[in-house]
């Protein structure tokens, strides 16, 4: 009853009861994670005694890796690798000391350039004293080499077209940073990482010689010898990089001695999982190798050594050789023949000269196959009839001979 009484007394009054607002809970904002780079595979790989042949690949190499090299072995140790090479994917060459394979071989650093939104490749190599390395031509024309099986390709090169190597270590994916011909990719190893274009690598001392060869087989290929670079000065914008300052520092260009230096970003090079080298990727639309003479231009043997042609033996009843294929045949019988008597000047003119010279009556232009199988009976003897006229027919030296009536009688009835 009081409760009655005090609910009309709330109602009069204007007092309205409100149940309590339900509370919402909001799910918290998730961060958006870029998918992280595929597993780097790291590899030996064994640098070629002369400048491999260019490639092209769809997509840019991923960033620099951090590797520092220990202290050389000995004191003509030549720091090589470090650097992303292709296999069907880019793969880290991983860093090592090697001696020159030959004496004054000297080092090439790998060749990477954007052209038409893919990039050019030719991997590190020994050269040759006095050889310059070899910028592929403007007018060269490469398919696009495939790639392995479950390989996910990559971006695209991010940035000018022209020489670059790839980012600092933690950089974004896809963008180069230009660079001079001979310019080691471990010179970027400490500098700051970049999510834009604008980082630029600048050589301070070097004497670069340019040659230009035109001819019918290269054309505006550039023969660059670099020598005497020092270092090297990479200069980025702060639009360029990740922390938004802008950068400028002196590296030095010695590959070791680059990658010594402190990096800011500590993206290590894994160790390769086998000792064994691998061998460097070979193209897939690479054509055969041409013969030497055919490869430096040679003009081929407009006279070739003429073949001199055997007597063929006879074959007797009941063996095998009917069987067997005429070029066995012919190289059994060749191995049975017993030695030749030596031949007069004369004869020997004469087979020399219709070996030369064979007959138009026993080859005809269009012979069959039986008429030529039958050619080198023919030519033999072509070559018996010759030597029988220049060989006296009796031994009365060519006197012409007189029938003797009473000798024959005599030989006729004993």
């Amino acid at each position: 009853m009081r409760i009655a009484l005090f609910s009309l007394v709330l109602l009069v009054g204007g007092c309205v009861i409100q149940a309590p607002p339900r509370e919402v809970i909001q799910p918290a904002p998730v961060a958006e994670e870029a998918a992280p780079p595929p597993a780097v595979v790291s590899v030996y790989e064994e640098p070629p005694l002369s400048e491999p042949a260019p490639i092209a690949v769809a997509w840019a190499p991923p960033p620099m890796l951090v590797e520092a090299p220990p202290p050389p072995p000995f004191p003509y140790a030549v720091w090589v690798g470090g650097y992303w090479v292709w296999q069907g994917n880019w793969v880290w060459a991983h860093g090592h000391w090697m001696a020159p394979p030959r004496a004054q071989y000297v080092w090439v650093h790998p060749y990477y350039e954007h052209r038409g939104g893919a990039v050019i490749f030719i991997s590190g190599y020994w050269s040759a004293p006095g050889v310059g390395f070899v910028q592929p031509s403007p007018e060269l024309v490469l398919a696009v080499e495939p790639a392995a099986v479950g390989v996910i390709p990559g971006p695209r090169p991010i940035g000018p077209e022209g020489c670059f190597v790839p980012a600092p270590p933690g950089s974004r994916r896809g963008i180069i940073v230009p660079a001079p011909v001979g310019t080691a990719p471990a010179v970027v190893t400490s500098a700051p990482p970049v999510v834009a274009v604008g980082m630029r690598v600048t050589t301070n001392v070097s004497n670069v010689n340019n040659t230009n060869i035109h001819n019918t087989n290269i054309r505006n290929t550039n023969i660059t010898n670099v020598t005497n670079v020092t270092n090297v000065t990479i200069v980025a914008p702060p639009a360029a990089t990740a922390n938004g300052r802008a950068f400028s520092s002196s590296v030095p260009a010695a590959p070791h001695l680059a990658a010594a230096r402190p990096a800011l970003v500590q993206a290590r090079a894994p160790q390769p999982v086998s000792t064994r080298t691998v061998m460097p990727y070979v193209s897939a639309h690479a054509h055969p190798a041409a013969p030497p003479s055919q490869a430096h231009g040679a003009v081929a043997e407009a006279h070739p050594q003429p073949v001199l042609a055997r007597e063929s033996q006879p074959v007797h009843a009941g063996s095998m050789s009917g069987s067997v294929r005429p070029e066995a045949r012919a190289q059994r019988e060749e191995r049975a023949l017993p030695a030749r008597p030596a031949q007069s000047a004369p004869a020997k003119a004469a087979a020399a000269g219709l070996a030369r010279i064979p007959d138009a009556k026993a080859v005809p232009a269009r012979a069959p196959a039986a008429a030529t199988a039958r050619a080198p009976a023919a030519a033999t003897a072509a070559s018996k009839t010759a030597v029988a006229k220049t060989a006296p027919a009796h031994p009365d030296n060519g006197k012409a001979h007189k029938a003797d009536a009473k000798k024959d009688a005599q030989q006729a009835h004993p």
